[in-house]
């Protein structure tokens, strides 16, 4: 029987990488985690020890940490990374810029310093639609050009792609990724943000849960249909395969090989929307989550907020054809899957 390869999941305990770690088994992978707990929960570890099967490989730590993360390469030997470790929230980067440049970009470089220490040239970035700015026009092609970021957050992500792309002796296959949303269908695991939520879906479920009073759309009069901004949602088990099928293309392509042998028609950093194709503002989400759950949400429409972007999604053409991925689930079943999420919480 042939050893399954090991795969570094940075950030494994968090929203989208713990449903990852779940995928990533399931398609043959052995994935080892490590994660901060800064924006997630150990008891992620416990349900996906449940789901699994067994106990996955998992340290806690930073990938500042240099010496850790030198040392997980030496006792674990990865053939490739995921990495989803990042600060995330727009409001916050805003507030907290230096916070966001210092685990998103310095962790970034920490963790390329050590992948090429020990020879792994293979990685998944977790990117965003971010980078994008603020389109001027849509849906969004990988090659429509990055614009000034909104945020710092958004900052990072664009500083990330570029040292990437310097780095060449690392094939990257870099996502785009819209807004995940959405939970496990067994409603193990799902999105868990600390404190407030900074994010439409879990501060919507937590007001219908009762946690929090009411939910505030940020900015009603902006030039959409209804007022309100739009985005492109996703469901975060889409995203994990997603991911998976970038894995499976960093072990099949061969491109790295060329690109070290200088054919100039091949790059070693490769761009993917990942999205539904399909934008939605945010009063379509809260109505479509009352129709999916039978519950209502106490909202009202308040001011905009600093780093909103008006509306962005994804052309997903490139992602059908190369990697032969395409969102399934829709989203009446993510509003579902994030409220039996929260009802379980």
């Amino acid at each position: 029987m042939t050893a399954k390869r090991n795969i570094l999941v940075t950030g494994g305990l968090g929203f989208i990488g713990s449903h990852t770690v779940l995928c990533l088994n399931e398609a043959g992978y052995n994935p080892i985690i490590i994660d901060n707990l800064h924006n997630s929960k150990i008891e992620v570890l416990d349900a996906l020890e449940e789901l699994l099967g067994y106990r996955p490989v998992f340290v806690q730590g930073d990938v500042n940490d240099e010496a850790l993360i030198n040392g997980l390469f030496v006792t674990h030997s990865p053939e490739a990374v995921i990495h989803f470790a990042a600060h995330k929230a727009v409001g916050e980067s805003v507030d907290n810029p230096l916070m966001y440049y210092q685990n998103n970009v310095v962790g970034l470089i920490t963790l390329l310093a050590a992948m090429k220490a020990q020879d792994c040239s293979k990685m998944v970035f977790s990117s965003s639609c971010t980078v994008y700015g603020e389109p001027e026009t849509v849906p969004v092609k990988e090659s429509t050009p990055t614009r000034p970021a909104a945020s710092p957050y958004g900052a990072t992500k664009q500083m990330a792609e570029v040292i990437l792309k310097d780095n060449n002796w690392c094939e990257v296959q870099c996502l785009r990724y819209f807004n995940p949303v959405g939970a496990h269908p067994t409603a193990k695991i799902g999105e868990l943000p600390l404190g407030v939520p900074n994010n439409l879906i879990p501060y919507l479920t937590q007001t219908v849960a009762g946690i929090r009073e009411k939910l505030t759309v940020y900015g009603g009069d902006y030039h959409t249909a209804d007022g309100t901004c739009i985005r492109d949602y996703i469901h975060v088990m889409d995203l994990a395969e997603a991911h998976v099928a970038a894995i499976d293309r960093l072990f099949t392509s061969q491109r790295i090989q060329k690109v070290l042998e200088g054919d100039p028609s091949t790059d070693a950093f490769e761009v993917f929307n990942i999205g539904t194709g399909v934008g939605y503002s945010v009063l379509e989400v809260i109505n479509a989550f009352e129709k999916a759950t039978g519950e209502r949400v106490n909202y009202s429409v308040g001011n905009r907020r600093a780093g909103d972007v008006v509306a962005v999604w994804a052309d997903t053409e490139k992602v059908n054809q190369v990697l032969g991925w395409s969102a399934k689930r829709d989203l009446a079943t993510m509003m579902k899957d994030a409220w039996n999420w929260q009802k379980n919480c």
